[in-house]
Order: structure tokens, then C-alpha cells, then sequence
């Protein structure tokens, strides 16, 4: 009697495919765990009741917290999400503007460029006010 597994494609389709889920299931565990850290809304106790659950118990664990906290794990990943691209607009705004600093630098060079008179004071006054607000 001949097995589907004699043939040798159809073993490493096989193989394949349970490593894939083998590294899916972990990728899954280990974004549990950082979801259980992640939650604000649960206590200490709910934390190291979940986190034992999901150790002790690894595949039932993963599927239970997934069916009990699954939709909230995923407002806490996109919430955690935009958290960072707000944190990252901020920087970049913050290092565009410069150093607080730089209005000073800026001004006193304006200053200058009147003086020589390479403008009017029309456009002195035009330019500070850029710079200031």
C-alpha cells in the first residue's frame, strides 16, 4: 500500500507546511505576551493569570486569550500604533523647527542684511515677522 507520504514533493510540502505553522503559532505567543504587558486595563493578578495560562498551557492558552481578548488586542496594537506615529511627527516637526535658538541666529543675520542694504525696511519687517511666528 502506497502513502501519500512515499512520495517525496508531497513530504516536503508537508514539511513545510508545519514549520510555517510551527512559526506562525510562535509569532502569535510571543504577541500575546506583548499584549498581555501591553494592556493597561488589566491588574497585576489579570496579567500573571493570563501570562501562567499561556506558559502552562501554550496552545490553549493561545486559543482561548485570542477568543476572550482578540478584538481588544488589536484596538491596543492600532491605539500603540498611532501612539508612535504621532511620537515620530512630533519629532520630525520638533527638528525641523531647530534649536529655540535659531530665531536669534536668524534675526541678527536679517539684521545685517539690512544694514548692508540689501533690503528695504519694508522687507525687514516682513521677514522678521516669518520668523517669529
Amino acid at each position: 500500500m502506497n502513502l501519500a507520504y512515499d512520495y517525496p514533493l508531497l513530504g516536503a510540502f508537508w514539511t513545510v507546511m508545519w514549520i510555517f505553522l510551527w512559526i506562525l503559532w510562535l509569532v502569535l505567543l510571543f504577541r500575546i505576551i506583548g499584549d498581555i504587558f501591553r494592556d493597561d486595563t488589566l491588574g497585576g493578578w489579570g496579567k500573571t493569570g493570563w501570562l501562567v495560562f499561556v506558559v502552562v498551557l501554550p496552545f490553549l492558552g493561545v486559543f482561548v486569550y485570542v477568543l476572550a481578548r482578540g478584538k481588544g488586542m488589536g484596538k491596543r496594537a492600532e491605539r500603540q500604533a498611532r501612539a508612535q506615529q504621532q511620537a515620530f511627527d512630533d519629532y520630525i516637526r520638533e527638528t525641523a523647527r531647530g534649536t529655540p535658538g535659531n530665531e536669534a541666529e536668524q534675526l541678527a543675520k536679517l539684521s545685517e542684511v539690512r544694514a548692508r542694504g540689501d533690503i528695504t525696511d519694508a522687507e525687514f519687517q516682513q521677514a522678521k515677522e516669518k520668523i517669529l511666528h
